[in-house]
Parts: C-alpha cells; structure tokens; sequence
C-alpha cells in the first residue's frame, strides 16, 4: 500500500487544526487507499502540547491513519540516531542544523522529510498550524485531493486528472515532483500596516528581495504579486494545470513534494522567512513537472504576532529573508542556467549542483546587502513608532545579521551534502518512539 506523509509543524496551540488536518488525512485514506501517517511536529510548551496530545489520543482516525505526534525530546533522539549511524563528520552541527534552539522553517520541514523516508512514505504533504481549509456547503476543500491525483505520476499519466496540460511533451516520461497551491486570507508576511502606511516605503522595503540590477518595472511587479497569495477569491470548483510551476504561485502551507526532498533539503536558516521555499524553485528550474491547483488554504494571523515582542520578531525574519536573497538570487540564476543538467540520468536532482551553486554564492560581495540594510534603516525611520525602535535593533546588529546570512548559505552546503546519507540512514534507522496511534 502507498505510504504518504501528511505533515504539520507547530511551535503554538494550534488544536483545531489538528482537527482538521486529521479530517484531510482521513479523507486521503478513505476515498485514495493510502496509508497516511499523520506527522505533527510540535515544538510547543509543554501544556499546549498536553493539549495537543489529548486531541490525537480522543479523537479516532479512519483505518489506514496512524498518528505521530512528537515533542522536541522524540525529534532530537532520532536525529542523533540518524546522524550517528549515516557515520557523518561534525555530527553535532548537524543535529543543531535539523533542530535549532531558534525558529526555523526549513529545519522543521526538513524533519518531516527525513521522518517521512523513514515510515516509508513515498511523498510529503506540509500544512501550516496558522492556515485552515475553505469551506464550500459545509465540506471543507482538501488540498490532498489533487496532490494524490497526481504525486509521483509520470506526467503521461497524471495528464487525464489534470483540468489543462501546458508542459512539453519532452518533460511527460517525468515524475510529477511537485503539488501545490496557495492560500487567500491575510497576506503571508506581516507587512500590510507598512502598505497601510506608506505605498512609497512599502515598495522601497518589499522590492529589497530582487537583484539588485533589475529594472524599475520588474521590482514593480514583484512588488504588486509578493505575499498575497491568490488573492480574495473563494474556491467555488476544481481547477488544475500540469506544467513547471511558477514558484510564484504556490506555497510551502499548501505543498506537496515526491522524491526531490530526498535529494536536496530545505535551507535551515534560523529566523528567516522564506527560508522553506527553496524546492519550489529547484523543481521549476530542473524542469520537473508539477501541478498547480486552486485548492486554496485560508492564511490568518496570530495573536502573538500582533504583540509587540512579535512585531519585533517577525521584521528580524522579514529582515533576514532579504539578506539571504544575496546569495539565493544567484543559486536561483544559476539553477536556471543550468536546467535540465540539474538532472542526473534518473531524472533526479543531482544535490551536488546544488552546493556547487551555494558555495559560489558564499565569495559574493557583501556590498549589495549592505545597501539593503541601509535601505531598510531609512524606510522604518521614516515609518516612526515602532518600525523606529526596530531600526535602533537593526542598527546594533548590522555585522552579526551580514555574517549570518553567509553562514546560513554555508550551512546549507553542508547539510545538502550530508542529506543523502542521512536520508538512507533514517531509513535504517528503528523508529521506536515515533510510532504512535492507529486509526
């Protein structure tokens, strides 16, 4: 039977979607035959965990799920497992890289990766804990629905379940690598009060995540499409299109990935938004088909993220995310570059391109974030109030925020380089406490 991972990672209390995602795994295994494990992350203090756990173990799942719900403790003894049997060097760097003290969204993801190969599962499907599913007369709108229509298909296959076809005839003996959509709700960063306030400063700051040398009009555009998902439009019927997946149109709380994950992980930058949207280009730019559906999740916003110490926060991420786009632009340009030779003869991601680009990228002049940095000081100032007090942060942390982002890259070769060992050592690897609760 085919094994799937439906995975959400949380760090917040976050028990109706539990719920919920638990109804999407149940769905997956009634109405595909799919053995879904159900793989919740959870990161939470330990009695928003309590009352996770009391929500897995009182509510029964369809035959064919089988929940694992893991505090920290249960993730890191299998990592350090992991990385001890894979016999890698610096074992200890790369414990702290798959489980950092700090936010990270690729490392909690790359988690679900590596504990997806090791239940055998063939594919991932994330979820966010700050998203939830539309609603269409009173049946909630599962994104899984048309990532198994379609996962791991060759692309011939997966064509006749698709509503349009635009990829070229020469990519359809391929695997479909990628399933996604995106979402409607509040934008997926936490800057409308910016938009609110100053258009001028707003696109001066949101512009930042482009090279530095495009055009007015192409910062423009990237400007009026960042963050805002699918826009205001409920899901009223099905649509999908097969072809390479503009990595603008989808996102990592509504995605699905087959093989490519186990090739090349996520970047496990701490504090950095954006950091978990690395596939969603190499899948594009190695000319890997996808499909992109209009099931779309609903974004909301949390209360911590209205508070002051969360407004904080949040801007270091949003902050962090441009510095990285230093060397992510030129790992992007050089994948597009390259192409379907990012492909070995098995039509799978060759993860040593991947460094290749990213070590590069580490010897680029630091001049252009510095530009950025300065451009980002004079927009929060001239927003005042709290953008202001930030400033002063940003202002005391220039050279540590410049070498971290370098580190973050470096840190990514790294662990690319590692992934496939570790991939095969989970594995090989006994499971022991991440078994859990059958439906």
């Amino acid at each position: 039977m085919r094994r799937i991972c439906l995975t959400l990672p949380t760090n917040r209390a976050c028990a109706a979607t539990i719920s919920a995602i638990g109804e999407e795994a149940d769905h997956a295994a009634e109405h595909f035959g799919v053995e879904v494990h159900l793989l919740i992350l959870d990161s939470s203090a330990e009695p928003v965990f309590a009352e996770h756990a009391k929500v897995v173990r009182e509510t029964r799942r369809a035959p064919g799920v089988v929940t694992h719900h893991l505090d920290e403790a249960a993730q890191r003894d299998f990592l350090r497992r992991v990385i001890s049997r894979a016999g890698l060097a610096e074992p200890e760097l790369l414990l702290d890289l798959m489980l950092p003290d700090a936010l990270s969204y690729g490392a909690c993801t790359n988690r679900a990766f590596l504990i997806g190969a090791a239940l055998g599962c063939e594919s991932v499907h994330r979820r966010d804990s700050d998203s939830r599913y539309q609603v269409v007369d009173g049946v909630p709108v599962h994104p899984v629905h048309h990532e198994l229509m379609s996962l791991g298909k060759t692309a011939a296959d997966a064509a006749s379940g698709v509503t349009e076809t635009t990829l070229d005839p020469a990519h359809a003996h391929r695997p479909v690598a990628m399933v996604g959509s995106s979402f409607t709700g509040e934008p997926s960063v936490d800057i409308d009060e910016i938009h609110r306030l100053d258009r001028g400063v707003y696109h001066d700051v949101v512009s930042l995540w482009a090279p530095q040398d495009w055009s007015d009009e192409q910062k423009r555009q990237l400007v009026d499409e960042s963050f805002r998902g699918a826009g205001a439009e409920p899901f009223t019927r099905d649509h999908s299109s097969l072809g390479l997946v503009d990595p603008m149109r989808v996102d990592m709380c509504n995605i699905s990935f087959h093989q490519v994950h186990e090739r090349v992980p996520l970047p496990p930058a701490t504090d950095t938004i954006g950091s978990d949207y690395f596939l969603i280009h190499l899948v594009h730019d190695a000319a890997l088909p996808g499909v992109l559906h209009n099931r779309n999740i609903e974004n909301f916003y949390t209360g911590e993220r209205r508070t002051d110490p969360g407004f904080m926060a949040y801007q270091l991420r949003f902050v962090k995310f441009f510095l990285s786009m230093l060397y992510f632009n030129f790992i992007y340009e050089r994948m597009a570059q390259s192409g379907e030779a990012l492909l070995d003869e098995h039509d799978q991601v060759r993860a040593s391109a991947v460094v290749e680009f990213a070590r590069e990228s580490t010897g680029l002049d630091r001049a252009e974030n510095v530009w950025r940095l300065d451009v980002l000081d004079s927009s929060y100032r001239k927003l005042g109030g709290r953008y202001a007090t930030f400033a002063d942060l940003l202002a005391s942390r220039r050279e540590r925020l410049l070498d971290e982002a370098r580190q973050d890259i470096e840190n990514f070769a790294l662990l690319t380089e590692a992934w496939g060992p570790m991939i095969e050592a989970g594995r090989a690897t006994d499971l022991g406490q991440l078994q859990r609760q059958s439906g």
